[in-house]
């Protein structure tokens, strides 16, 4: 069972039809997002395997299926779509996963061959508004973090869910870019399940 309490609440500036760019990641207490599935090459690889519980996954599941697009740089790309497309389950979540559009954040000229795939053209400071423009629902970013990062520092993350596990993993690439500017967030929710695992969300404070 879980409980989530909402702090509060604020309009985040989207305009009628316009998209929402909603950033969602698996985190450790030091805020280390890599490897959470297995991926090769890191020393915590499947970290996220010891806490699962049906509650947290199931809201994992509503997530994609709100979702109306994914955005996603292009090594998290090549990762999904060398898993997805040969998955399947009752719930509809690979389906959905190969079904929905996908948007690619990538400087290789190598074709995508995903279904629904197309490259996401010139810098992400005018290539993603122009995206929002053209979507009008929630443009879900998870894995991606070289994309995540330059979408935190350009101002252009509407919603940041967090999915914080009780773990420290001591090393890893994480979530936030190094900067010299300061990134001010207003918790808009907090969902606690007995596994341990928090899912914080997170919109731009009002300025």
């Amino acid at each position: 069972m879980n409980r989530s309490v909402v702090r509060s609440m604020h309009t985040s500036g989207q305009g009628i039809g316009m998209g929402k760019i909603v950033v969602t990641e698996f985190v450790s207490l030091d805020m280390v997002m890599e490897a959470p599935g297995g991926e090769p090459g890191y020393a915590h690889t499947g970290w996220v395997f010891p806490y699962q519980e049906g509650d947290q996954m199931k809201f994992k599941l509503d997530e994609t299926l709100a979702a109306d697009v994914l955005l996603l740089g292009r090594r998290t790309y090549e990762s999904f779509a060398g898993a997805w497309p040969e998955r399947e389950d009752d719930q509809g979540f690979a389906d959905k996963m190969n079904e929905m559009p996908k948007y690619v954040v990538t400087s290789s000229s190598e074709p995508l061959e995903w279904n629904n795939s197309t490259a996401l053209e010139g810098p992400i400071e005018e290539s993603v508004p122009k995206l929002k423009e053209q979507i009008d629902g929630e443009i879900l970013v998870a894995g991606s973090r070289t994309l995540v990062h330059a979408l935190l520092l350009a101002g252009l993350v509407d919603e940041l869910r967090l999915m914080v596990f009780p773990v420290i993993l001591g090393s890893g690439g994480k979530v936030f870019p190094e900067s010299e500017d300061k990134i001010v967030l207003e918790l808009v929710e907090d969902r606690r399940y007995n596994s341990g695992v928090q899912v914080l969300t997170y919109h731009p404070a009002v300025k």
